[in-house]
């Protein structure tokens, strides 16, 4: 399936260099552009592309509003937000919007790419130079009681969901709890329904939210 792609930024030297990027990824058709976020509504609803990339700052309506905004649509594009500056407010308000992805747009080519494809796959991807502040930013929030949800968690899928939330890919949380990767694919899946998430960065921000796991430690059955 040929992905199609909407690149929503105020700057046309940078959508310009999106454009070109994307472009050269096998896959990838970029069939609009928006110079600013009223813009991106009107392109995004009338060309219905499977992502959009989407800048935070922008006039007329911000990255966060336009995501927000669309988000709110029955079918949404999946959104990648870019930025110049990963602020840690700019990250929390990103994730708790739903998007599927955070990359600064300093992310070499191919970063820019795998989140393309990784969002139109329906998971989501966080820029690694800022994931680590990510979990700090969650992390140093005051700890809060565990949610009711959690009670439904089995023990394996707690380790899971801890592990999730600490970065580690499938073969990662495979190794670490010496069971076969499709295993780990099918507590992913059932932690995500159990909790009513939509995908691994809604984990993480659940998880650090709810206390789960904490800056530089691990907290035991969170829910028991």
């Amino acid at each position: 399936m040929t992905i199609r792609l909407v690149i929503a930024d105020d700057q046309a030297m940078i959508r310009a260099g999106l454009r070109l990027v994307a472009e050269t990824a096998p896959g990838i058709e970029v069939v609009g552009e928006a110079a600013d976020g009223v813009e991106a509504l009107s392109v995004v609803r009338r060309l219905r592309p499977h992502v959009l990339l989407l800048d935070i700052a922008m006039p007329r309506m911000d990255g966060l509003d336009t995501a927000r905004h669309l988000l709110g649509d029955p079918d949404p594009p999946k959104i990648v937000m870019l930025t110049t500056f990963g602020t840690d407010a700019n990250l929390r308000a990103s994730l708790r919007a739903g998007v599927n992805g955070f990359l600064l747009k300093s992310s070499p080519p191919e970063q820019l790419a795998e989140a393309i494809r990784v969002a139109a796959a329906g998971d989501a991807l966080i820029d690694p130079a800022v994931t680590m502040r990510v979990i700090a930013s969650f992390a140093a929030q005051p700890e809060p009681s565990a949610p009711p949800e959690l009670a439904t968690l089995t023990q394996r899928e707690l380790d899971v969901l801890n592990l999730l939330a600490r970065g580690l890919s499938n073969p990662e949380i495979a190794r670490r709890l010496e069971i076969g990767e499709a295993t780990i694919r099918t507590h992913v899946a059932r932690v995500l329904q159990k909790l009513g998430l939509r995908d691994r960065i809604q984990a993480v921000v659940f998880a650090y939210e709810a206390g789960i796991v904490q800056a530089g430690r691990e907290r035991k059955d969170p829910a028991r």
